[in-house]
Formats: C-alpha cells, structure tokens, sequence
C-alpha cells in the first residue's frame, strides 16, 4: 500500500505546534528537518543532556507520513489554523510500499573498531575469528557510529586489563559496558539516567552473553572502579567531575569523550586536581581525553 509525504515550511516558532497538530489529525509519523539540509547553510544543532532545546532550525521542514486516503490539504489547512499561521508552503509526494524492515537493516553494516573488534547487527554473520558485538539500532544511543563512541571502543580494545572493574557512566546502549567485558573486565556496571538506557542495555548484554549490571543513578553502588568510562557531553562532563572521582580508585584510570576538540583543555583543567589527563587521540572534530586518578 502506497502512503503520502507532506513537507510543510515552516520557521522554529511553529514548527513543533505543526508536528504536534499532524499527529493529532491522524499522520502515521511527523519529524522536524533542517530545510538547509544538504547546502552550505546547514546548521547542526547538538543537544545535550540537561539542557534545554529551546529552539529548532531557523527554518525548518515538518515531514509527515499520511495513509493513501488521506486529504493532505485539508491536514495543512487544519493543522495551521491549530498552530495559528496563515497557510504554509507545501508539497505532497506518493510514497510507495517498500520492505523497509529490509531497507532499514541495509542502512546499517557491520563496523570495524580494530583488528579483532567489530560491532555487528543481528543480521550479519559474525566476522570470523574477531571479538563481535551484536548490536542492532534502537531506543538509546550508541551504536558505535559516532566518533565518540568509535574512540572509547578503540580504547578499551588497547587497554582493558584481564579482570579489571569498569564503570561505563552513561551507558546509552550499554555498548561501552559490554565491549569491555568481552575484552576481559571483571565486574562491569553500567549507569544512566535513562529508563530505555536501562531496557536497552540489560537486553543488549543478554544477547552478547555477558554478565554486566545497570542501574539509575540513585541506584548505583557506592564503590570504586579500577577503569572509569563517561562518553557524555561536555556539559555534563563538567557536572559530573565530582561524581566520576569518587568512583575512579586511586592509580585508577578514566577515558572521557563526547568533547569536541576546543573544548579539551577546559575538561583537562576542570579535572586536574583529581586526574592527570591528556587528549589521546581525536576523530571528526571529536576527542578522546584519559589518564590517570591521581
């Protein structure tokens, strides 16, 4: 069965309202785009945790998905005189049926972190004779994809020692907390504020076979690690200095990321009193910050 695609233009202000409006008069699925995607005047914008999103694009396209039937113009009329604007800029488009369960699966291949460290999607075969992660997209973040999460693989991969403790401190998919067991941590633990963080990584850990607990933060023990891992964002990386200090043994190490690269002396200064830290390496802008607890 074919559906419809409605784009509506339309700036910041409005374009939740909009969003919230085309749900409500029955689209199957609305997001929000940048309608500079793809031009020079394209603007990323970065949220982080515990901040608020104030704002979206300047300009800004709502693309929703309407069953074949649908009367997408009297869904435009309605939908703007929800949101209290004159009538938008728009197009409809057909959208025809595709096996998108397949589509989505071709979309994300396997992903090779190292020599014998790959991330690999139920889907694929195991790379033959590699440590293999199986991990498919889902509810939290960290499929390996991003750089940061790319950086600390690559660091665990060189660095976990045989039987140490880990603390993975917002764990997303739990990826960080199960790669370092299959490279051969000890007690692992994972925290995060996030109730589908905790789904997410209990379920991800179950189908890798390994043995790692999780937990909200109010839940977390209160205890030491051998091997601290946050790959956050920088704001909450300063918040939580305190936090991660108390949890890294003396001698311990910790590995930060989710930094770009002209935010690292400020972390490395932030933290210096209790850590003696470096930038140990950078990908697309990013870095990856470790060292010791003094």
């Amino acid at each position: 069965m074919p559906w419809q695609e409605l784009r509506i233009h339309a700036d910041s202000t409005h374009a939740e309202a909009l969003s919230d409006a085309l749900f409500d008069l029955g689209a199957l699925s609305v997001s929000i785009e940048d309608a500079t995607a793809g031009t020079e005047q394209e603007k990323p914008i970065f949220g982080e945790p515990g901040m608020p999103l104030e704002q979206l694009w300047e300009q800004s396209v709502v693309v929703a998905l309407l069953e074949e039937d649908s009367d997408a113009a009297l869904m435009v009329v309605a939908a703007a005189g929800t949101a209290g604007i004159a009538l938008p800029r728009h197009s409809v488009s057909r959208v025809e049926e595709q096996d998108w369960v397949r589509l989505t699966q071709s979309q994300f291949e396997p992903i090779q972190v190292s020599d014998r460290l790959w991330i690999t999607p139920t889907w694929h075969e195991a790379t033959p004779n590699a440590i293999n992660i199986a991990l498919d997209p889902g509810l939290a973040f960290g499929t390996g994809s991003h750089p940061t999460t790319w950086l600390c693989l690559q660091w665990l991969d060189h660095q976990v020692r045989q039987g140490e403790s880990v603390l993975d401190y917002g764990c997303g998919s739990g990826i960080l907390a199960i790669a370092a067991k299959l490279l051969g941590a000890g007690e692992t633990h994972g925290v995060d504020i996030d109730e589908q963080a905790m789904t997410a990584s209990r379920q991800n850990a179950e189908q890798n076979h390994v043995d790692a607990d999780f937990f909200l933060p109010d839940a977390a023990p209160d205890r030491t690690y051998d091997l601290v891992v946050a790959n956050i964002l920088t704001n909450p990386l300063k918040m939580l200095m305190p936090l991660l200090a108390s949890r890294c043994r003396s001698g311990g190490r910790l590995v930060l990321s989710g930094i770009l690269a002209e935010q690292a002396d400020e972390i490395i200064s932030l933290y210096a009193p209790a850590f003696e830290l470096a930038v140990s390496a950078e990908r697309e802008g990013w870095v990856r910050i470790a060292g010791t607890r003094s």
